[in-house]
């Protein structure tokens, strides 16, 4: 079973979010990265870009597929990880943490209440291998 860190809200399109100090974390499940293989490409959104939870946000490319992100809150994205400019694997290797791919400010902080919690998370993500 792939790694469901218990700290961290999910959407049920597998992104994970993480508040702290500057805003919602986002990236993608190490679920979601182990099924879509070998990321080539990470196309980030634009500092600044308003988006609304569950709009699609960026695009991730492996050599299997690409697929788009969602938001999993709405607001304004203040950070984006430079580093998969040159470095996509990044994604594979380490998705909770240096895999990041942008950060937002959210708009209302209860919509991260709205996310799935690891356990659920994990249910679904078991649920889809059948």
């Amino acid at each position: 079973m792939s790694d469901t860190p218990d700290d961290l809200r999910y959407a049920s399109t597998h992104e994970w979010a993480r508040l702290d100090d500057g805003g919602v974390v986002v990236g993608i499940s190490d679920y979601a990265q182990d099924a879509l293989g070998d990321v080539v490409y990470v196309e980030l959104p634009e500092v600044g870009q308003e988006v609304q939870a569950g709009e699609e946000i960026a695009v991730v490319e492996s050599v299997k597929a690409a697929s788009d992100i969602y938001a999993p809150v709405g607001g304004v994205v203040e950070a984006i990880n430079e580093a998969l400019d040159d470095g996509p694997e990044i994604v594979n290797q380490d998705p909770y943490g240096d895999g990041w791919f942008f950060q937002i400010t959210p708009d209302d902080e209860t919509q991260l209440e709205e996310l799935l919690d690891a356990e659920a998370y994990a249910e679904q993500c078991a649920a889809e291998q059948h």
